[in-house]
């Protein structure tokens, strides 16, 4: 009797997979295939911290509006200061910011001037106080100084008309703060992206309900909704879609309506209920649903209609691998600004780091220092894709390339910080 063949196609186990496609290209596709979207809105400046400015700012005046004093000092012309040995100048006034010395400092006079005071008339430099000697409405000073020292120039940080901000440039709290020394209280902003996501899974049960045999609370809609909220966009909750075909269906012609980016999480392999890829591919479009790394190797990038659809995995830590890697990128570009690429620094493993060529490894780890300073990088332990705890209590993703093997303790690794990425 003939022995049955089994073909066997590649899966989650398997490290490579040639159907996959690499980290790099499948960012690239993403990007090649989002756009930013239309629609400004006029909002007040505390409100528009994280948000991407929809038009280019420009200095309505000079910053700083006056030349100004650099320290606490005496200000005087440089023309008074002695050329050799010790000179003497009379103090005539004081200026302060805000109150300004009024009327002219001649030759052999000086006036107390404070950080930030306007120069007053006739001077140029500034001395600083403690480099003079103060008798009584006389103070002495050597020759050791030159013209124009610890002098703020009018318009030195922004001439009038002078371009602040780019428009498309997400805007940080030193922002707020250089728009609001301008007098601009309000900004016109991109509308932010509007995202719907679901989870699918008929074992998933919402905070408050009670667990049944098999089922588990759907951890995966709070992990997105939190890195949505870092994300600036616009959030659309739709729960738990149970496994069934009409369901999954409904629920995606529904967020297609009413989003520009559509993100699921489970549903996107190959088993029996698994049905994200197969109705995409009949009422939207599918780019391409595998990528060359784990976690996350389940990962459907396509189209439904208009908006922009991301299937990610359904095990907790390949939600959030892939939405740092992929769907972050493309909220960026979509939202008006350009998406840089991720801080990678050097850091030498503490320890014995596995892995089997053929996909790029996203492994979680603890940044430390040793004792002569090195920044060294230790792994979180179990690098299950279901061990939500190896993100909470690590700081980093540790990137190992698809063609490395084993890694020795002692060897230099490529680390991505999860500060300013979470």
């Amino acid at each position: 009797m003939t022995p049955t063949m089994v073909k066997r196609d590649a899966s989650c186990d398997d490290d490579y997979d040639p159907n996959s496609l690499s980290c790099e290209a499948a960012l690239a596709h993403i990007l090649e295939h989002v756009s930013p979207v239309t629609g400004y809105e006029r909002v007040h400046l505390r409100a528009a911290l994280g948000r991407v400015l929809g038009e280019s700012l420009h200095s309505p005046f000079a910053v700083p509006a006056h030349t100004n004093s650099a320290m606490d000092g005496y200000a005087l012309s440089a023309d008074s200061l002695p050329t050799s040995g010790t000179g003497h100048v009379r103090v005539i006034g004081s200026a302060f910011a805000g109150r300004p010395f009024n009327g002219e400092v001649g030759a052999g006079k000086a006036v107390r001037i404070m950080t930030g005071a306007a120069m007053p008339p006739g001077t140029d430099t500034v001395v600083m106080q403690e480099h003079v000697a103060v008798e009584g409405q006389r103070v002495a000073l050597d020759g050791q100084h030159k013209r124009w020292q610890n002098v703020r120039q009018a318009g030195e940080d922004l001439k009038p008309g002078q371009q602040v901000f780019e428009r498309g440039r997400r805007l940080l709290p030193p922002d707020l703060g250089l728009i609001a020394s301008l007098g601009i209280g309000e900004v016109t902003v991109q509308r932010r992206v509007r995202v719907a996501y679901f989870s699918t899974g008929d074992e998933l049960r919402s905070i408050g309900e009670q667990l049944g045999p098999g089922e588990i609370f759907d951890s995966n809609r709070y992990t997105l909704y939190a890195m949505l909220k870092r994300s600036e966009v616009e959030i659309i909750d739709m729960g738990v879609v149970r496994d069934k075909r009409e369901a999954v269906e409904a629920a995606l012609r529904d967020a297609s309506q009413l989003a520009d980016v559509v993100i699921t999480s489970g549903g996107v392999s190959v088993g029996e209920a698994d049905y994200i890829k197969e109705v995409l591919a009949s009422i939207g479009e599918v780019r391409f649903w595998k990528v060359a790394m784990k976690p996350g190797r389940p990962l459907a990038f396509g189209a439904l209609g208009p908006a922009r659809f991301f299937g990610l995995p359904g095990n907790p830590v390949s939600v959030m691998v892939t939405f740092y890697q992929f769907v972050q990128p493309a909220l960026f570009k979509m939202a008006g600004t350009t998406p840089t690429p991720p801080l990678l620094i050097k850091a030498r493993s503490t320890g014995v780091l596995k892995k089997r060529p053929g996909r790029m490894e996203f492994q979680r780890g603890i940044l430390s220092r040793d004792a002569s300073g090195q920044l060294c990088v230790t792994a979180t332990g179990d690098q299950g894709s279901g061990i939500l705890n190896s993100m909470a209590s690590g700081d980093c993703f540790i990137i190992l390339g698809v063609d490395t093997a084993r890694v020795e303790a002692g060897t230099l690794v490529d680390v991505q910080p999860f500060q300013g990425l979470l």
